[in-house]
């Protein structure tokens, strides 16, 4: 097992920072979300070049810290098409260059009609939506072919790709190779987070062999409200249960912390550490 976090959730800026940091935490590597891990590099078409790809390759390579995952997550199905155009393009960049970070993929969640929020439309559950999405990454990933690298998918509960099905659906549909970035607490909500154990089944059955990580999160299980995100280890979900089924799928599984941040991070690696250890 490799237990990484996203860089920004470190809380520091620049290589020299986070390799210090995931050092002293014993973690093995970083999501790596470019633009908001470095003050140099814009969220914008030409933000990152080559070279500069190139030099956080080889600071990460000689500090042996590994980034399984470029993030470039952006709304296909946004309104402003322009929008949507531009952060196509930034994703495609990124393609071109991950090779040169020491990492093959890139990724993104499937977006939503509400646009910048990010949360749940109706519009989101229509064919509309899902040819939207499959139009969009499936150029991607032809585009992903010409550099070598590859497109990871996210599904979401309020997003296009909402439930493990959907995201299995469309992935066929596009009849392109994708990589899954599996994240269980994406899936739930107001009438399924009871349900949890069973949907990480599904999603270990239906993935088999795509999964390139597990975003490892907690919440808090509110019957009739949606579930509310926690620091790992804080919350209600059971985490012995969850990882014993993630290391008889992968022993050799990536484990990405997301939204634990600060004094919860020590706690947060501890805690998956000895429970992996005893399953």
């Amino acid at each position: 097992m490799k237990l990484c976090i996203r860089a920004h959730d470190l809380g520091v800026k620049g290589s020299q920072a986070i390799l210090e940091r995931l050092d002293s935490l014993g973690l093995d590597g970083v999501q790596m979300v470019c633009y908001k891990a470095y003050d140099d590099i814009p969220y914008a078409p030409g933000g990152i070049t080559p070279e500069r790809a190139a030099r956080i390759g080889r600071e990460f390579q000689q500090a042996g810290a590994m980034i399984p995952l470029v993030g470039a997550y952006f709304n296909p199905v946004h309104s402003d098409r322009e929008k949507a155009r531009r952060c196509f393009r930034i994703f495609g960049e990124y393609l071109s260059v991950c090779q040169a970070m020491g990492c093959r993929y890139v990724g993104s969640e499937t977006g939503s009609y509400n646009d910048d929020k990010w949360t749940y439309h109706p519009r989101n559950r229509t064919e509309e939506a899902r040819r939207t999405v499959i139009a969009t990454f499936s150029q991607l990933c032809d585009l992903a072919q010409d550099y070598g690298s590859q497109v990871a998918m996210e599904g979401a509960a309020g997003h296009v790709c909402w439930s493990v099905e959907v995201l299995g659906e469309v992935r066929r549909r596009m009849g392109r190779k994708t990589r899954v970035i599996f994240d269980l607490y994406n899936y739930l909500d107001q009438d399924n987070q009871g349900d949890y154990l069973t949907i990480l089944d599904k999603g270990l059955d239906a993935f088999a062999g795509d999964i390139l990580l597990f975003h490892m999160k907690d919440c808090e299980l509110r019957g009739g409200q949606p579930p509310r995100q926690v620091p790992l280890g804080t919350g209600d979900l059971d985490m012995t249960a969850i990882l014993r089924r993630i290391k008889a799928y992968d022993k050799d599984a990536v484990l990405t912390l997301e939204g634990t941040t600060g004094d919860h991070i020590a706690r947060a690696v501890a805690t998956i550490k000895t429970i992996w250890e005893r399953v």
